[in-house]
């Protein structure tokens, strides 16, 4: 009966330092101007801001180095194809490609100062904070993996989403405006594909990840044009057979009104 008692008060104290570990732990509060992005047909593209605060409590011991904060906003995933050109015998050909399988469509990343100021590498790699530490999966050969980050084609595919905005690394994209609270903007261009997308935050202090949130937002058409995709979706053959007629009528009536008697 003694072992049995005497290992009771241990337990108990354990239950007590966790719970007191938890409770004085930073929590973050964070939220959207917006969380539905709508596309019609004049959309030129949209900004949301992120803003959100660090919580404590009166037993959170002050951070001396103060907080960062990692921002990421990852779109629908889609299969992209990147290919290589190079002059062969005079003539500019594809000579090498490499399928990105299920990776962002869109991805913003944001961060109130460079990713190496934040955390040392290690860090980095572990929570996937930049692009060189984000999971970008490719078919090679037979194998799905994801190569290093100086790897010729993952660079140029990176560069081409850049090209068209809907890759994007911020390393001065958060603000704080107080020790505690915090913006960001995020800008969507008018290629934004339509979907849900995930809002990751990671709150760091003294190089270590100490809490993250998570928020989302949904891209969506609206009018003529999202009744045209949900009709080419959900209404193939039927949208084909209008489609077919359209384009006889048209051909018809241009021929008609240029005929020449």
């Amino acid at each position: 009966m003694k072992p049995r008692a005497a290992t009771i008060p241990v337990f108990m104290l354990a239950a007590m330092l966790a719970s007191a570990g938890s409770a004085s732990a930073e929590r973050l509060v964070t939220s959207l101007s917006s969380h539905r992005v709508m596309i019609t047909s004049n959309f030129t593209g949209a900004e949301l801001v992120l803003f959100g605060s660090v919580e404590r409590d009166a037993a959170t011991v002050p951070r001396r180095g103060g907080y960062d904060l990692v921002a990421t906003v990852t779109g629908p995933r889609q299969t992209l194809v990147t290919r290589r050109k190079d002059r062969v015998f005079g003539i500019w050909v594809n000579v090498e490609s490499r399928a990105f399988v299920e990776v962002p469509s869109y991805l913003a990343i944001f961060s109130n100062k460079p990713f190496d100021a934040i955390a040392n590498a290690n860090t980095l790699r572990q929570n996937r904070v930049g692009f060189a530490n984000t999971m970008l999966t490719q078919q090679i050969g037979p194998d799905l993996a994801d190569t290093n980050s100086e790897d010729s084609l993952r660079m140029a595919f990176i560069r081409l989403r850049q090209a068209s905005k809907l890759y994007i690394e911020q390393p001065n994209g958060v603000t704080f405006l107080t020790p505690a609270l915090y913006r960001a903007s995020i800008l969507l261009p008018a290629e934004t594909p339509v979907g849900a997308y995930e809002v990751d935050v990671k709150l760091f202090a003294d190089g270590a990840m100490i809490a993250r949130t998570a928020s989302a937002l949904e891209v969506v058409k609206v009018g003529f044009e999202q009744f045209v995709a949900a009709s080419a979706r959900d209404y193939g053959f039927l949208y084909g057979l209008v489609t077919m007629a359209m384009a006889l009528m048209t051909g018809w009536l241009a021929s008609v009104a240029f005929r020449r008697d």
